[in-house]
């Protein structure tokens, strides 16, 4: 019998891999130890090699439902002498690369307990255990010691450390322990003061204020919830007027399933992703005929609602209660971070009527995930609660630190060393200083944490971003520090490349908004070939102007009418059509001039403003009031029974849809005209991509369009690969930075 030492990484700290393996030992009759250090578990143990092998074995077939395992290596230490199994100490080393677990829902075991009587956590809105809760959200450095997250400032009554010490128990060393005599606590609070109410008391209160068509602000796992009763037409309206937020859709909260299904058919892979243990708020289509009453303000003018089931005992036990579905909607105001603290809610004073507190600290903010289901593909919209901070492994192995400072909008950051990158959950749009110094938090937070000084920074090529700006005073504090740029839409394919392992050429299709080209221009309709060594841009929607520049994004009729013009050039100024309607005549000679001149018009290619076009053109929406809205919008008039497309052209890589346009203005019916626009995009992907023998990948955030996506997949199969573990839009630039910009490094 010799010593030896297992070394494990991956996601196996916070997730009772510790006492999976004390009792594992206990099991095999071994004799040793197992610690948390900064870079994973590691266990040291006195065996044949027989049974060594047999103890690796079961460690990874049976290890605990939380946990992932990267690797494991195991090599001959000098010989120790063991007379027992112990689970010692945390250590730490100069290096991290443990993995920070993410929070997930409360598990079946303390969901039972929570409802029972007779367990002193009866009714505890904050009881968990190894297998469950908060993680990412309260925890301030690596390793996952209680010591190292908010939990520290709650000393352990004697009960609960009694089952934090024991190894056999599912509470040993489940750091957010507590309970009603040691545990966090709730506060509820008015605009002014805290009012004087017990815990069971509080309880009813909120519920009581929900039912009057109150709107509180309750505070969860990663911030600040907004919260009103979703089948009260006053309370969402007033809750849409504080928080400007005009036509947006609100998810909404229900008890159960069976809620959920009374509301929206559900398909097993849909059912599946709202009772799994991230519990992310998913988009399903609404039901014509609904059982339960709605507001028809949670969603107007689309066909789908977004649902999500209660992840947290707080959130249970005010579900149980009411027995009807919430809005629970991020605490903030447009382009604003998520409140997570105190101070942050009470400036949404003029939003809330109530204010649901509690004592733990949320150190690290996150939002609820966001996912939708296409042909039975997951599409993220947001990945952040339950999926995040994510590790992915590189198809490389990196000599120097890099931190990859994503994109503008749906921002995410990513640290990378070794064969790993770090993407960190969805922060947001960097718009404002609150959300630009949010986004710098998250950084620091990651460095901290991961003991990590980068040596390379890569960012989006876009001057204006602040992501660049951040990079450039970078550089000044710091001249030793490389700096790299690499093509927004370039990182979007690169990152589906690195999600499905793809290694040689790929035809990427690059579809969103905007995007910084390499000829200066904006970028949003493009078909890259590239592999691990370069890009060629091989086709791309022919350029269009801009009237107003950024004014265009939330004008869908300044969009359409620089379509016009380029079609008819003054001719349009007689046109008569939902267009030329959105106008006064003056204002259409005003732009003629802009266009004609080229005045504060730059050129796109952009499809996403190319779907605004269109929705102006068939007269459903003129004005936006959030990103995406007119393809939300446009899903709803799509007829599969409707197949033909518009004409189009290809010249020299220019994707002419000059004859799409003018097809369009004999069409007044606005279903067939939707409906033909998304068979001509399909086309397009079709016909370019017979012209490579490449696999096709799709990034952008325009692939969150559910019709779009659905026909590609139904036209094209297998050939397509979209991102699945990563969101199509922005959320995914900083992977794709990464995978772009190492041939540099």
């Amino acid at each position: 019998m010799e010593s030896y030492q297992i070394d494990i990484q991956g996601t196996v700290q916070g997730v009772g891999f510790r006492p999976f393996v004390y009792a594992l030992a206990m099991r095999f009759g071994v004799y040793g130890e197992v610690w948390n250090d900064s870079r994973g578990v590691s266990i040291r143990l006195n065996a044949t090699m027989e049974l060594l092998k047999d103890f690796i074995a079961q460690i990874e077939s049976q290890k605990p439902p939380l946990a992932s395992i990267d690797a494991i290596n195991f090599y001959t230490i000098e010989p120790q002498n063991y007379a027992k199994f112990s689970i010692i100490q945390s250590q730490m080393q100069n290096d991290t690369f443990a993995l920070m677990p993410p929070d997930v829902s409360i598990c079946d075991a303390c969901e039972a307990e929570l409802f029972e009587p007779s367990n002193r956590r009866y009714g505890y809105p904050f009881i968990t255990c190894t297998h469950c809760g908060v993680r990412y959200t309260i925890i301030q450095q690596l390793p996952y010691d209680r010591a190292n997250t908010s939990m520290g400032a709650f000393a352990m009554c004697a009960k609960c450390h009694e089952e934090y010490t024991n190894p056999l128990n599912r509470r040993y060393h489940a750091q957010p322990i507590g309970c009603f005599d040691c545990g966090p606590t709730l506060k509820l609070r008015d605009k002014s003061e805290t009012l004087s109410l017990s815990q069971s008391q509080i309880i009813d209160r909120v519920v009581q204020m929900i039912q009057e068509g109150k709107i509180v602000a309750i505070k969860g796992v990663g911030g600040y919830h907004l919260v009103c009763d979703a089948s009260n037409d006053e309370a969402v309206q007033t809750l849409r007027k504080r928080k400007n937020r005009p036509h947006k859709p609100f998810a909404i909260m229900v008890k159960d399933s069976d809620m959920a299904k009374q509301l929206a058919p559900i398909s097993s892979k849909e059912e599946e992703l709202l009772l799994s243990k991230e519990c992310p708020i998913v988009l399903l289509n609404k039901r014509n005929t609904q059982h339960l009453a709605l507001s028809t303000l949670i969603a107007p003018d689309v066909d789908t609602i977004g649902i999500f089931l209660p992840y947290t005992p707080l959130h249970l036990l005010l579900l149980k209660a009411l027995n009807r579905p919430i809005v629970a909607t991020s605490a903030n105001v447009s382009d604003e971070p998520l409140a997570r603290t105190l101070e942050e809610i009470m400036r949404l004073v003029h939003v809330w009527d109530y204010c649901l507190d509690h004592d733990r600290e949320i150190v690290n903010g996150c939002d609820d995930s966001v996912v939708t289901v296409v042909e039975d593909s997951v599409l993220f919209v947001r990945r952040a609660r339950g999926y995040a901070p994510q590790a992915i492994t590189l198809p490389f192995r990196l000599s120097q630190k890099v931190l990859a400072l994503g994109a503008n909008q749906k921002s995410t950051i990513a640290i990378a060393f070794g064969n790993k990158a770090i993407l960190s959950p969805h922060i947001g749009d960097l718009h404002t200083i609150d959300s630009i110094a949010y986004y710098r938090q998250h950084i620091d937070h990651l460095r901290q944490i991961y003991n990590f000084q980068e040596d390379i920074v890569v960012h989006d090529k876009h001057l204006h971003y602040e992501s660049t700006k951040y990079a450039n005073q970078l550089k000044m504090k710091n001249e030793k520090l490389k700096v790299l740029e690499v093509q927004h839409h370039v990182a979007h394919i690169q990152a589906v490349r690195l999600e499905h392992g793809i290694r040689g050429k790929v035809l990427g299709i690059a579809f969103d908004g905007t995007g910084y080209g390499d000829d200066g221009n904006m970028w949003g309709g493009e078909f890259i070939v590239c592999d691990d060594n370069s890009y060629e841009r091989v086709a791309h929607l022919d350029y269009f102007k801009l009237l107003g520049g950024e004014k265009a994004i939330k004008e869908p009729r300044r969009v359409a009418l620089s379509l016009l013009f380029e079609c008819y050039g003054a001719k349009v100024l007689d046109m008569d059509n939902p267009t030329t309607r959105a106008f006064f005549p003056q204002e259409l000679r005003l732009y003629y001039r802009m266009w004609y001149k080229g005045l504060n018009a730059p050129l796109t290619s952009s499809i996403g403003r190319l779907f605004d076009g269109v929705a102006s053109l068939s007269g459903i929406v003129q004005t936006l009031s959030y990103e995406g809205q007119s393809g939300a919008m446009m899903e709803c008039y799509y007829d599969p029974a409707i197949q033909s497309c518009y004409l189009w052209n290809l010249n020299d890589g220019k994707i002419d849809i000059k004859p799409m346009i003018k097809m369009m203005l004999t069409q007044s019916d606005a279903r067939v005209m939707i409906s033909k626009f998304f068979n001509t995009l399909v086309n397009i992907v079709e016909q370019i991509a017979m012209c490579y023998p490449y696999p096709v990948v799709l990034g952008g955030g325009v692939f969150h369009n559910r019709v779009l996506v659905g026909l590609l997949l139904h036209k094209m199969g297998k050939r397509v690969s979209l991102p699945q573990k990563l969101p199509p839009n922005d959320g995914a630039i900083a992977l794709g930075q990464i995978m772009q910009g190492y041939r540099a490094i």
